[in-house]
């Protein structure tokens, strides 16, 4: 028998259904076509149609144990529900892979038959199965499709189909013939009712070489390689060349075993010589889990011909690999694309690094690879800042975030230097997440020396997760390195995490400290907000001394919080102490003491009010405005204290 080889070759490739896993996106990529509503342009028209209906390469599967549970009537319902309700395919994924849906043959044409009446949901149905499980799709699953656009008057789309199951091989059945002329016929339809009984009779009988491919594939699927088939494909008498080669190939995408013997025979058998079309159809549907090292084969043998690996072989083959989790391979193939003289983008190698990040085992030689084949290609690419942004964000949502130090390191040594406000996020982010080593890390790696704005984010980080002790011995490292007012909201932001641990006393004993040796500014807000939080945790003392240093600082007296202070449970003392406190030159002392003498008076305080006017110097009890207050509210028992 001649070409043995080829037969030994059949044998040994194992044709199954492929576990479905979860699909991802590339950037330029749409991996599952959205259905519009009949209402608006037809999805099946023209160039969308070609291409939605005959990229089936990819073969997956929903299947599940746990989805024998669910009955074939509920699913049928359930999959109705989860169509009518999502229009983004990401939620339709989402749904499906949520209740465990077990897609096979049967069941989706079943389905199909119970979507007659919802012609809209059938085909984005039909367009989801087309674009993740081609394989299910046979002939009677088309005829049903056809028969629902028939039946419910969707003219263009009902031709555009045919026009697509002619391109596969797949025939008009009897069944829906007989339907549609009889709809035809009632409806007087004349030229439709001929359309449909050439289209019907003609069958494959067509020597256009379109027709003749669709034949070719139509033999090679249904029947074993064997001599009678090379004999058969032979007598077809097809000018084989690139272009009918390469159709033929896309045809036979589900069958890879199949789809690689004959690519081998037509060479073989001097019909055509392979080019790089050819080369990258036959890639395109070997890659795939259950063929990977004969795709290996092909691609290396491609190049050694001098053929490019193309940009669509590129992005179908390596979105397989990562539906599959195959990240190793993918890496391989990111590195052999590189390698080529059509390189992937910048957007492709991000895109990778991101899937590696989210991947079941974060594989940091994986990335690195990637990283060094994307910087040492020679035509002077650098890492961004918007590639590592990516990157960590893909590790945040995994909970990977610890991992960030060592993707950093890895792009440092390959050139990439962070800007200011990248090395400041990337703090802010470790600071907030609570990883202290991962935060020492960062410092240590810098030396100590942190640019001003890094270090301000870093300790606003940690104050959002509430670490108050490494907070303050970054806060007191970083005073010594930096100085004036930048620092001001890294110091509010920690002495408000001091005053929600009710230690706004330790935040006074700081704020002296920083002024006194490191020449700290504060902010006015963050006088204001620790006068108030010391005067409820007990500190008045404390928070007249505050009041000295806002006078210092330039700002006015904070008066609210003390009023309100004493007029609750501050005593004669307590108030003499304010109204010395708040004097100055600029501040007129009087409006003081009858801010406070109205606010005990308020409080129905009395006898505290008459203790504070007795400690007052002489020229405030004389003071006109006083005796008339104290006139009103005492009923001229003031004269008596007063004298």
């Amino acid at each position: 028998m001649r070409h043995l080889s080829r037969f030994s070759l059949l044998r040994s490739l194992r044709l199954h259904s492929i576990p479905f896993v979860r699909s991802s996106e590339l950037p330029s990529v749409q991996s599952v076509p959205r259905f519009r509503s009949v209402r608006h342009a037809s999805p099946f028209s023209g160039k969308f149609l070609l291409t939605s209906f005959q990229n089936t390469s990819v073969a997956r599967s929903y299947t599940s144990e746990a989805a024998d549970d669910l009955k074939e009537s509920d699913q049928a319902t359930l999959v109705g529900d989860i169509f009518s309700k999502f229009e983004d395919s990401s939620d339709i994924r989402r749904e499906i892979e949520l209740h465990k849906v077990a897609f096979n043959h049967d069941w989706v044409l079943k389905e199909l038959r119970g979507l007659g009446a919802s012609p809209d949901v059938a085909m984005k149905f039909f367009g989801w199965v087309s674009g993740t499980n081609g394989e299910f799709l046979s002939s009677k699953s088309y005829n049903s499709m056809l028969r629902i656009l028939g039946t419910n008057g969707l003219d263009q789309q009902f031709w555009d189909l045919i026009e697509i199951m002619k391109k596969k091989g797949y025939g008009v059945s009897k069944g829906v013939r007989d339907k549609m002329l009889e709809k035809y016929e009632e409806e007087g339809r004349n030229s439709d009712i001929e359309k449909l009984r050439g289209i019907f009779a003609s069958g494959s009988i067509d020597n256009s070489e379109e027709k003749i491919c669709a034949r070719i594939c139509r033999i090679v699927r249904k029947e074993i390689w064997s001599e009678e088939v090379e004999v058969k494909l032979r007598e077809m008498n097809l000018q084989f060349s690139s272009n009918s080669v390469t159709r033929i190939l896309d045809t036979l995408a589900s069958e890879p075993a199949k789809a690689l013997i004959f690519f081998r025979w037509v060479e073989e058998s001097g019909l055509v010589k392979h080019d790089g079309r050819t080369y990258n159809a036959i890639a395109r549907v070997l890659g795939r889990e259950d063929s990977v090292d004969r795709f290996w084969k092909v691609v290396d043998e491609m190049r050694t011909a001098g053929y490019e690996l193309e940009k669509e072989t590129y992005t179908i083959v390596l979105r397989r690999f990562l539906d599959r989790k195959m990240v190793s391979e993918s890496v391989s193939f990111y590195e052999f694309a590189m390698g080529g003289s059509h390189k992937p983008s910048v957007g492709d190698c991000t895109f990778l690094l991101k899937k590696i990040s989210v991947s079941e085992s974060f594989d940091l030689d994986l990335f690195s690879r990637v990283v060094n084949s994307f910087f040492g290609n020679g035509d002077g690419r650098a890492l961004t800042d918007s590639m590592l942004s990516a990157v960590l964000k893909s590790l945040v949502s995994v909970g990977r975030l610890e991992k960030c130090n060592e993707v950093l390191k890895l792009m440092k040594d390959t050139g990439y230097a962070p800007s200011i406000g990248m090395q400041s996020k990337l703090a802010f982010k470790l600071g907030s997440s609570g990883l202290k080593e991962q935060v020492d890390e960062l410092v240590e790696a810098s030396g100590n020396d942190l640019d001003r704005q890094t270090w301000i984010s870093l300790i606003e980080g940690l104050c959002v997760a509430g670490d108050l002790e490494k907070a303050s011995d970054y806060f007191k490292r970083m005073v010594k390195k930096v100085e004036g007012p930048f620092v001001g909201n890294a110091f509010e932001c920690l002495v408000s995490l001091y005053c929600r641990r009710n230690r706004a006393a330790d935040a006074c004993k700081l704020m002296h400290d920083c002024i006194s040796e490191h020449r700290l500014e504060p902010r006015h807000s963050t006088f204001k907000l620790l006068i108030s939080k010391l005067l409820v945790q007990g500190g008045f003392e404390d928070a007249l001394g505050i009041v000295s240093l806002m006078k210092s600082h330039g700002f006015p007296p904070f008066l609210a919080p003390f009023i309100e202070y004493l007029s609750k449970r501050g005593t004669g003392e307590n108030a003499i102490a304010f109204s010395r406190a708040v004097t100055s030159k600029r501040f007129p002392s009087t409006s003081v003491y009858i801010q406070t003498f109205e606010a005990l008076f308020e409080a129905r305080r009395h006898k505290e009010a008459q203790e504070f006017l007795s400690k007052c110097p002489k020229n405030i009890r004389d003071h006109a405005d006083v005796l008339d207050l104290f006139w009103h509210k005492t009923k001229g028992t003031v004269a008596a204290v007063a004298s």
